[in-house]
């Protein structure tokens, strides 16, 4: 009989929650109106003190956050799954949220589509030995994580205590990568960035229809993949249904990576590019950093335009402000799915945590983004260093396959069912 996996660290303390009608935890009002507080008086200061840009990214943050957690749409999972035993259905969400994305970002992009008159610009970036190390260690890192960026924001907000300890590591390697990337982006090899839109001549018309037909092929693949390999089929997750499901139970990855789409499109067009997540994580950890007396200004990641950041306030950073959305929507996801608690810690999941912290945070400045703003981002803006990003952590997953059992984590197995 087919089993449920449950990783350690993904394990609850077992407790009597109520239930409803329709045998879902019943939601947790005191921790949704708590939450919605916060919210509201994040969104008053940041009108008030910043700009109207601000709330309107925290409110697309909220959205997002809460988009992520009512699927459990993860980029970490999907990837473990595909490697350890073919079945390819989340990736294939992947496919559609990339198809969504390059149709949405093609007029935006071409056309200089914007709300506020700022510009807009898509994730491109140089492809070399960075790119390539970085997505690797990234790729090993969030197998061993727990979650990836989006994962580790939204799995803090669900109540996950171990992903605390990723987020705290995550941002100490993305500091000490931005210390180190002149070596990786100057003194090795590396190419100057290439568009598919641009620099190859096809435009922005021909890029769609090369993307679309790349998407196309690896969902093929997968499902060619999935068959030879009897891959065993993702375990339903408890919902609800009708215009309930707003609110109550889990998404199908198919709509939730259609919102993905536009709610990353529709932060391209407020602050003029893509929704990132990491960046923010290397200004915390510089902050921090030039608090206790170190020259973080004398990086040459700081210098330039950067400059002004390490002298702001964290909530001028508009990537700040969309990671607190996150949190915070992901947070009343999980309320009113009555899904909230803080989960064990053990010695075996904080150990994964700390490495896995360290290893997505070195290699996500180091890849120029994670799996937000390298490979969602970076294809979506028909970047060729979004496709090597998403090879490279592809085979950094593979490695840690057989990594995770080290630190009594688990991998799917040919038989057995999971979620």
């Amino acid at each position: 009989m087919a089993t449920k996996v449950q990783p350690v660290s993904e394990v609850k303390d077992p407790v009597s929650v109520p239930k409803d009608e329709a045998g879902l935890n019943k939601p947790q009002m005191k921790l949704i109106i708590a939450a919605l507080i916060v919210a509201a008086g994040l969104m008053i200061h940041l009108m008030v003190s910043y700009s109207g840009v601000q709330a309107l990214l925290l409110v697309i943050g909220l959205l997002l956050g809460y988009t992520l957690f009512h699927a459990r749409f993860g980029f970490t999972s999907a990837f473990r799954r595909f490697m350890s035993v073919g079945n390819g259905k989340a990736l294939r969400s992947h496919m559609v949220m990339l198809a969504v994305a390059v149709t949405l970002f093609a007029p935006i992009l071409a056309f200089g589509l914007s709300f506020f008159d700022t510009g807009v610009s898509g994730y491109v970036a140089p492809v070399g030995v960075s790119v390539v190390v970085g997505a690797f260690l990234f790729g090993v890192g969030m197998q061993l994580g727990g979650g990836c960026a989006s994962g580790t924001l939204y799995a803090v907000g669900g109540g996950r205590t171990v992903m605390i300890v990723t987020l705290l590591f995550f941002i100490v390697g993305s500091t000490i990568g931005a210390a180190h990337l002149p070596f990786w982006t100057e003194d090795l090899p590396a190419y100057q960035p290439v568009s598919l839109a641009e620099t190859t001549g096809f435009g922005y018309g021909g890029a769609w229809l090369l993307s679309i037909a790349i998407f196309g092929l690896v969902a093929w693949l997968t499902l060619v993949i999935e068959r030879r390999r009897s891959a065993p089929k993702m375990a339903s997750v408890p919902s609800t249904k009708g215009w309930k499901r707003l609110f109550r139970g889990s998404w199908p990855l198919f709509a939730a990576a259609i919102a993905l789409a536009v709610l990353n499109a529709l932060t391209l067009m407020t602050r003029g590019s893509p929704w990132g997540v990491t960046s923010a994580f290397a200004l915390w950890g510089s902050k921090v950093a030039d608090f206790f007396g170190m020259d973080v200004a004398s990086w040459a990641y700081w210098q330039g335009e950067s400059a002004a950041a390490l002298e702001a306030s964290i909530l001028t950073d508009s990537t700040t402000v969309l990671n607190f959305g996150v949190i915070l929507g992901a947070f009343i996801a999980s309320a009113a799915g009555g899904l909230f608690k803080f989960t064990r810690l053990t010695k075996g999941n904080v150990s994964a945590a700390v490495i896995g912290g360290l290893f997505m945070g070195y290699g996500a400045r180091l890849a120029f983004g994670c799996n937000i703003g390298a490979y969602f981002g970076g294809i979506a803006s028909f970047s060729l260093h979004g496709y090597i990003w998403g090879f490279m952590a592809l085979a950094g997953t593979f490695l840690a396959l057989y990594l995770r059992p080290l630190f009594g984590l688990s991998v799917p197995k040919p038989k057995d069912s999971f979620c």
